[in-house]
């Protein structure tokens, strides 16, 4: 199974993620797609199997990938101060991969029912969610 990983800015969000699933010995090979190279550097630092930067990078892995992991932001046009493209929350929200999306309130979204959780439960949340879909 492909899990794509997108993130933005410095990547910590999905550093982290891939850290984390990298601990859980989740058998996927993971490909970091970052909106700039920062972001890109720290997902691969962290153990992405491959790694690539930018806008049609990200459209081409949202066609070929099996999950897709990152902050609600990837979603949603101009999210992360404008590192989002239209584009870019197109091919997510429009990709048949299932989405395992982190609730940050940092893109002016709130979602009702959803508690207010550190960081790092919401992306011990994620890593079940992965855990549950492969092994479904």
């Amino acid at each position: 199974m492909i899990l794509l990983v997108i993130d933005g800015q410095g990547g910590g969000i999905g550093k982290n993620i891939i850290e984390q699933i990298r601990a859980a010995n989740i058998d996927v090979t993971i490909i970091a797609a970052g909106t700039n190279s920062l972001a890109t550097a720290a997902m691969m630092k962290a153990g992405a199997d491959h790694a690539a930067t930018g806008e049609n990078a990200i459209l081409y892995n949202c066609r070929n990938c099996d999950m897709i992991v990152g902050p609600i932001g990837i979603i949603l046009s101009n999210a992360m101060f404008g590192e989002v493209s239209p584009r870019i929350a197109e091919a997510v929200s429009s990709s048949p991969a299932p989405k395992f999306l982190l609730p940050i309130s940092k893109c002016n979204v709130s979602i009702a029912g959803i508690q207010n959780k550190p960081l790092n439960q919401y992306i011990d949340d994620i890593v079940q969610q992965v855990i549950l879909y492969q092994s479904s």
